[in-house]
């Protein structure tokens, strides 16, 4: 049904100023048009929806991933701009300083001003 559909991810902040701030300068995403109760951005073939909400930084699992060849690049840089990458000790998985490792799968995880986990990944096609 929905398989060759295209998926967006929707993200939660307390202050969409500051938020957008994160994703427009820091990430690097394209912002797009205002919408009613938020701002859509870009980044490749996608859109992530910034939204205000209450509840931002409540999910304690991924809101949304990045998937790249240069997971170590992608690492470097987000260091650089400041931004902390999240270190989680896992079963089976390996970590190799900031890259956690599993099999063929290498990433990362960060968090945006509001406390939403992000991650970059290699595919996992």
């Amino acid at each position: 049904m929905l398989g060759d559909s295209d998926v967006a991810a929707t993200i939660p902040t307390k202050d969409i100023g500051k938020a957008a701030k994160f994703y427009e300068e820091t990430l690097g995403l394209k912002k797009g048009k205002d919408e009613t109760g938020g701002i859509v951005f870009k980044s490749g073939n996608s859109t992530l929806f910034l939204y205000e909400t209450q509840f931002a930084g409540t999910n304690k699992a991924t809101s949304a991933g990045w998937v790249t060849d240069d997971v170590e690049g992608v690492a470097k840089d987000l260091k650089s701009k400041g931004v902390k990458l999240e270190q989680y000790h896992l079963p089976g998985v390996k970590r190799e300083g900031d890259i956690h490792i599993m099999g063929d799968l290498k990433a990362i995880w960060f968090k945006d001003p509001d406390g939403n986990i992000l991650s970059v990944s290699t595919s996992m096609a």
